[in-house]
């Protein structure tokens, strides 16, 4: 039986995607990481560890090709290559800060298609191409409270994340009627400091409402750091439950 462990994340160049990156350069995994860019110091960090790295450099607004790649490349390995296989579905982004009305089409469709269409298309690729498998399987997409509560001028972002916990819902009942079905689970990972927070905290207030709440996180010392957040998802993702409940936050007991 093999004892090596796959995970495949998305958005592993910077922020906690990295972060998690890191962390899972340890003996026994191997790491499939898809980004616009690769990052050379994680190359150099998993040479150092002995672990097997991929850096896929694919843009996410364009799902398709890399769930195509996702789906060949696992076809290639077959049901007896790992002891476990694991979907981590962390990029997004964020838009222009502004209402609906004053946004911009391409920026719109842009943020769904790297947010939402994109994390359905590797889910069903992954699920596709390891169906036959009986090692266990999970797809852990990275949401956010903005997917579970309004916000002004954040209509893109918080549809992408609302999309993502319904539609892990949705792929949870179609795994659990399966022999081997797979775990899903949409987690929210709390206030991270990272780029998208000082995105939020910069933008223009006549426009963003709630630009002030975000600058009195940073003030207040209520963000997590982007390492620290990344061992709270990924020990999430090994609890024994996981999976239990398709949409759930990093915060809950």
């Amino acid at each position: 039986m093999p004892q090596n462990h796959l995970t495949i994340l998305t958005g592993a160049s910077r922020g906690m995607g990295l972060a998690m990156a890191q962390q899972l350069l340890k003996s026994g995994n191997t790491l499939i990481c898809i980004a616009r860019s690769a990052n050379p110091d994680l190359a150099l960090e998993a040479k150092a560890a002995g672990v097997t790295l991929e850096q896929w450099q694919q843009d996410l607004s364009q799902g398709e090709q890399a769930a195509h790649q996702l789906q060949a490349w696992l076809n290639a390995q077959g049901p007896q290559a790992f002891a476990s296989a694991t979907l981590i579905n962390n990029a997004g982004v964020i838009p222009r800060i502004a209402p609906l009305s004053a946004s911009d089409a391409a920026d719109l469709a842009n943020a769904l298609r790297v947010g939402l269409e994109a994390p359905m298309l590797l889910t069903a690729a992954f699920l596709a191409a390891t169906e036959s498998w009986t090692v266990p399987r999970k797809v852990l997409n990275i949401s956010s409270g903005l997917g579970r509560r309004a916000m002004a001028s954040q209509a893109a972002y918080c549809a992408a994340k609302a999309g993502m916990d319904h539609f892990t819902r949705c792929v949870a009942l179609d795994e659990a009627i399966k022999p081997h079905g797979a775990k899903v689970c949409s987690l929210a990972p709390g206030v991270i400091d990272t780029d998208m927070q000082v995105q939020l905290r910069g933008a223009d207030p006549a426009a963003f409402p709630d630009r002030q709440n975000f600058a009195n996180l940073k003030t207040g010392g209520q963000l997590t750091s982007p390492a620290d957040a990344a061992t709270r998802v990924l020990a999430w993702l090994e609890r024994a439950d996981f999976g239990t409940n398709p949409v759930a936050d990093v915060r809950d007991a």
